[in-house]
């Protein structure tokens, strides 16, 4: 099981390059100003970041123009919507060159149908737990209700991924599973990330047994 793995809530330039030696395939940088993991107007993806990992820029009901624009600046692969982004503002996105991840917020009561309107507007869904924040929660949803989901299109999973229940998302081989997203499971402070706890999850995902 090859486990992709995307590092977000990113914003110190030395931990950004830090982190980029552990060579997750994403890394999110937040673009949101209501969390404390926002990057700031003066933010910039130091010179020296790899060009094999794929920029993820975070908006939570943002335009489309100042999207395109965030994109543009910092050479964006793909943007991730928390908000209640519209299929037609994914449509836009793509068209203008720029991969979309969109989030859905999971909880017991989950209808995976609300996502078929996005299957050919999007690059893959990421699911989140629903919680108080646009992520962030730290907490993990019951991974079983993805077996609600008809996996038509890949999928990030986040919340609370730990190197204590990292082992569990093997339980989702199955599954058209694309990537884990780290933030607050893996962090010092918010924005600044443990790079012990990111090498011991890439372990044991990597585990065979």
């Amino acid at each position: 099981m090859n486990i992709r793995m995307k590092v977000c809530g990113m914003r110190e330039p030395g931990n950004i390059l830090e982190v980029s030696q552990l060579h997750p395939e994403y890394m999110g940088f937040i673009f949101y100003t209501g969390t404390p993991r926002y990057v700031g107007p003066d933010f910039k993806v130091p010179d020296e970041f790899p060009a094999f990992i794929k920029r993820v820029g975070v908006f939570v009901n943002e335009t489309t123009a100042n999207i395109i624009a965030k994109a543009e600046e910092h050479r964006l692969d793909f943007v991730q919507l928390h908000g209640g982004e519209s299929v037609r503002q994914c449509h836009e996105l793509r068209t203008h060159g720029v991969g979309v991840i969109k989030v859905f917020s999971i909880d017991e009561n989950m209808d995976f149908t609300v996502t078929r309107d996005y299957r050919d507007e999007v690059d893959f869904f990421l699911f989140d737990t629903k919680g108080r924040f646009y992520g962030g929660n730290a907490i993990s949803f019951d991974w079983g209700l993805l077996e609600r989901y008809d996996q038509s299109v890949p999928f990030f999973i986040s919340g609370g991924i730990t190197p204590q229940n990292a082992e569990r998302v093997k339980m989702l081989k199955d599954f058209n599973l694309q990537a884990i997203d780290l933030n607050s499971g893996v962090e010092v402070t918010p924005a600044l990330k443990d790079v012990a706890k990111i090498k011991a999850i890439r372990l044991i995902l990597n585990s065979k047994e």
